[in-house]
């Protein structure tokens, strides 16, 4: 696990006080039962905050503190393969072996979402995002095998909840990342390795055009949508579209790198 400085005793020392005191009351069962879902509830939402505030190794300490109160609670579960995602995604990449070791611990907690609660589309949501971030790193056959996966959890989610704007974000690449294969290298692959994934760039551009009028605050949304702007020589919305990327917040490390390359691009097509 990659941490950072940070001051675990005295920032955890309120959580365990709380915690001991609380348990030292005695309540009748159902009251406990009660008071133990509201302390798992503060945890939980402590741990959100802590995640948008980008202190990860914060974050984990508490999603993994509530987990150990509430061991069947899926929400920890998928949450912890979000915050497994995030940390990976803040790495460099030159630190691939580590990237990797979060987005398997990823997989893992995603994987066990699914067992406790087959219909919780979170679960396959991030199962697909922790596979999708371990295709780099695969051979083409294994590449391929994790494509057809991942395109069925990302199907689940949005048939779980149509409207889940991070399932609809990774869909929407996934159409992308399908349509630059090309009709050659697609006909090549399916008669020497398979089933190569379809896609194109309407059903790309569809997908994150929907996730931005979901939540219009992700920087990822825009960033991809214009990108397929550029490749179909539509520049004047990707500029408009990356303009507007550049005043939403930062919501995850990731985030900066995508300003960073967004930067880039609008000072080469100023010069044009």
């Amino acid at each position: 696990m990659l941490t950072t400085p940070h001051r675990p005793c005295f920032y955890h020392l309120w959580i365990y006080l709380f915690l001991a005191f609380s348990l030292t009351i005695p309540y009748p069962s159902h009251q406990a039962k009660a008071a133990g879902k509201k302390q798992t509830r503060a945890l939980i939402d402590l741990a959100d905050k802590e995640l948008w505030k980008m202190n990860y190794p914060k974050a984990d300490s508490i999603y993994t503190l509530s987990l150990q109160k509430n061991p069947e609670n899926v929400e920890v579960y998928w949450k912890l393969a979000r915050l497994q995602v995030s940390l990976g995604e803040s790495l460099p990449h030159e630190k691939n072996d580590i990237r990797l070791q979060h987005y398997r611990k990823a997989e893992e907690y995603a994987r066990t979402t699914i067992s406790i609660d087959s219909t919780n589309g979170k679960g396959h949501t991030w199962l697909a995002a922790s596979l999708g971030m371990m295709a780099d790193n695969v051979g083409t056959k294994e590449k391929l095998k994790r494509a057809r996966e991942i395109k069925r959890e990302l199907d689940t989610a949005l048939r779980l909840n149509p409207n889940d704007e991070t399932a609809l974000s990774m869909l929407g690449s996934y159409y992308r990342e399908a349509a630059s294969i090309g009709w050659f290298r697609r006909m090549v692959g399916n008669a020497f390795i398979g089933n190569v994934p379809e896609g194109d760039y309407e059903l790309a551009e569809q997908a994150f055009r929907k996730a931005i009028s979901i939540d219009p605050g992700i920087i990822r949304n825009y960033h991809e949508l214009a990108l397929i702007c550029i490749k179909n020589d539509n520049r004047e919305e990707a500029i408009s579209l990356m303009t507007t990327a550049l005043n939403q917040p930062i919501r995850i490390e990731s985030d900066r790198r995508r300003i960073e390359e967004m930067r880039k691009l609008l000072k080469k097509y100023s010069k044009e």
